[in-house]
Order: structure tokens, then sequence, then C-alpha cells
């Protein structure tokens, strides 16, 4: 039985490898679809899938790719075409396509667009928060850029009539949707903020991006931007932000709530003012009662404490305090005296001089001490010092034991 060849997993996958990244479709290939699991890798990398109705593929876009190949921020669900190469990862034998440009597909080009747009006017600092005007407190004339029959106005309508009747509502017809509509609305944006009103309310309602994109248009930003009136945006529902709503000086999520935001409900601030009156004066009342029994409690003491027993109280303190004071004294002098006498007992026992007294003496040669016979040599002169002097001899014998 002949044997058959057998192969690594290595090589299989690198010869997997070197058999796809031969392909020349395979080297730069352009594929649709829908990104799934989408992550921002710490070291600058994107992991992703893109998937269809009917399968996956893995997917990387290095760092290096991502500043020239990508100008939106990915994420899942979206629809976009991602050109590159596809390889094998040996590691795990799985085929991946390495991307190199990613774009938005169908709407999504739109979307990139606005991305784009919105980019460039934030460098050029149309959104910034700094050139935000405050939006009145409480306006008497507010202006109205939508269109003039629908949802939209209806609600300001009603919103505005329920909240503050006296606010007068200037309505500037325009056109939101379709060709042209980017035009009335920067129209509308110029002619009330010549007419010197307190706010100007901008918007239309939901739809798709197709459907919103006058708001989008850079036009409209830049008139927002020039008016000297503030504005306020508020286009679609919750989930939609237009470049309007970035220039404007406050956004709302809806055209209904950029009229709560634009007009103050009158009855919500007389309420509150009745019960900021209410409140301050039952604190006015309480602090008036805290203050009064504080005061008496403090007369009180103030009879208990006469200055003159107070006074005496204190002398007798400062004199209990004053022999405490000479005991502790007296106390460390006596204990220093008896550690002195310790001291000068064994300072004298460890005296060489007091030694010298009992016949003992201490010799030297040449100024040191002589510590050994094998120090010297018979001739040698030698100094002796004992209790009362000293005496200078010559070494005449040496008896070494």
């Amino acid at each position: 039985m002949v044997q058959k060849r057998t192969y690594s997993v290595s090589n299989v996958n690198n010869y997997i490898k070197n058999l796809i990244g031969t392909d020349y479709l395979l080297k730069n290939i352009c594929v649709k679809g829908e990104v799934s699991n989408c992550k921002y890798h710490s070291m600058g990398h994107i992991y992703f899938s893109l998937k269809d109705e009917e399968s996956s593929m893995s997917c990387v876009m290095f760092k290096g790719s991502l500043a020239s190949g990508l100008k939106f921020r990915l994420a899942d669900g979206q629809s976009v075409l991602v050109t590159g190469s596809i390889n094998v990862y040996e590691r795990d034998g799985k085929y991946q396509l390495y991307a190199k440009s990613i774009t938005l597909d169908g709407a999504g080009r739109l979307y990139e667009e606005y991305e784009m747009l919105k980019m460039r006017l934030a460098e050029e600092g149309l959104f910034d928060f700094e050139i935000k005007k405050t939006i009145p407190r409480f306006p008497k004339r507010v202006g109205i850029v939508t269109a003039p029959t629908g949802a939209a106005i209806q609600d300001i309508k009603n919103i505005a009539k329920r909240r503050n009747p006296y606010v007068e509502l200037i309505l500037y017809p325009a056109k939101v949707q379709g060709d042209g509509a980017a035009d009335t609305i920067v129209k509308g944006i110029q002619v009330l903020d010549k007419m010197g009103l307190d706010t100007i309310i901008i918007g239309r309602g939901g739809g798709s991006i197709e459907d919103l994109w006058a708001f989008n248009e850079e036009k409209v930003a830049r008139a927002i931007y020039a008016a000297k009136t503030p504005i306020i945006s508020g286009t679609g529902h919750e989930t939609d932000n237009t470049i309007a709503d970035y220039a404007a000086d406050l956004r709302a999520p809806t055209p209904s709530a950029a009229c709560e935001l634009a007009i103050p409900d009158v009855m919500a601030d007389i309420i509150s003012v009745r019960k900021l009156k209410d409140k301050l004066k039952t604190e006015m009342e309480r602090k008036l009662s805290m203050t009064y029994y504080e005061l008496k409690v403090k007369r009180l003491n103030l009879e208990k404490l006469s200055p003159v027993a107070q006074l005496d109280k204190n002398k007798i303190y400062l004199a209990d305090l004053y022999d405490k004071m000479t005991d502790v004294v007296k106390d460390k002098i006596n204990r220093m005296k008896h550690a002195l006498q310790l001291y000068t007992v064994r300072l004298d026992g460890l005296s060489p001089t007091a030694k010298l007294i009992n016949g003992y003496g201490y010799i030297e040669k040449n100024g040191s001490p002589l510590i050994s016979l094998k120090e010297v040599s018979e001739g040698d002169i030698i100094e002796i010092t004992v209790n009362d002097g000293s005496l200078i001899s010559e070494v005449k014998e040496i008896n070494i034991k």
C-alpha cells in the first residue's frame, strides 16, 4: 500500500494563501454589503463584517488606509462599497477582505456628502459654541420658516397658543422639500431677520435623508450663520440631525419642541412664581421663629453666666495649673540631679587617672602608649606617668615571660 504524502496545517494554509494571492481579480475587488460587528481597535484598525441576505465576509481596514480611504465613521447597518484585496490569514486559516477604501452606497452617498460638509463647516467655525446667540427668555414676536400647510405649522400654532397666546407668530411660507427648497428657506431666514424679531424657528416634519436634504445644504447653514436673530432648528424626528441643526443657535428634536424652546409657558411661570412666594414666606417665618428661640436661649445662658464668677473660676484654674507646673518642674530637676550623680560616679570609674592612684603607671615611648615589651630594646628612653607626675628612664634590662 502506497503511503499518502501528508501536509501540515501551516503548509495547507500557506498554499491556499499563495493561490488566492496570485488571483488577479482578488487583488483589487469591490464588494457591496451591509456592515456588521464593526469594532474600532485601540491600535487604530477597524474590524468588521460585510453581509447580504445569504452570507457574510470578514474584513479589516488597517490604520494606514483610514486617512485616504474612509471619510466617515463606519457603523453597523450601513450599506457600503469596500474596495481592497482578498487573502488568507494563515494563523486562523480564514480568508478576509483587506479594505483600502470604503464608500457609502445609494442613500449612503448623501450621508457621506453630509458628513464631509459637516466636517468642513465645523473646521470653518460655523458650529462653534462661542458664536451661538442666546434665545430670548420672553419673546414678543417669533418668526417661522416652514411649509404653510402640514402638521409642523399646525403643531407650532397650537403649542404657542397654549403656552403664551400673546406672542405674535409671523410665518414665511417656504418650500421644505424638492428642487429650490433650500433657496426659499434661505430667503425666509433673510426676510424675517430684517424684521427685528426675537426668535426665528426653521424646520419641518420627519422624513428620509432625501426629504430633509434642503436643510443639509451649505447655503442654508451660511444663512443661519449670517443671521443676527437667534435661530432654533427643529427638523424631522428626534433621531434626525441636519446641517441646519448644527448651525442653529439651538437645536430641537422636532418642530413642536422648537416652539416649546422658543415660547415659554406663561402659566407655568406664574405657578412657579406663586410657589416661590409661598416658599419664601414659609422660610422667612421659620427663620424668624428659629432666631427668636436662639435669642431666648442665649439670654438665659447670659443670665446664668456671671462675669465675676467666671473670672474667679479662671483664677482658681490658673492657680491649680501653676501648682501643677511647679511640681512638674521640681520633679524634673530632682530626676536630672540624680541622673547627674550617677553619671559622675560612672565617669570617675572610667577615668584613667583615677587608676593611677592605686600604684599603677602609664608608660609611653616616643609619645605613644607602650603595649608590649617587644616594642622596646635595651637603651631605649621611656616615660612613666604615675599619680603625681612622670619620670624619664633608660631601659637597662628586658625580661620577657
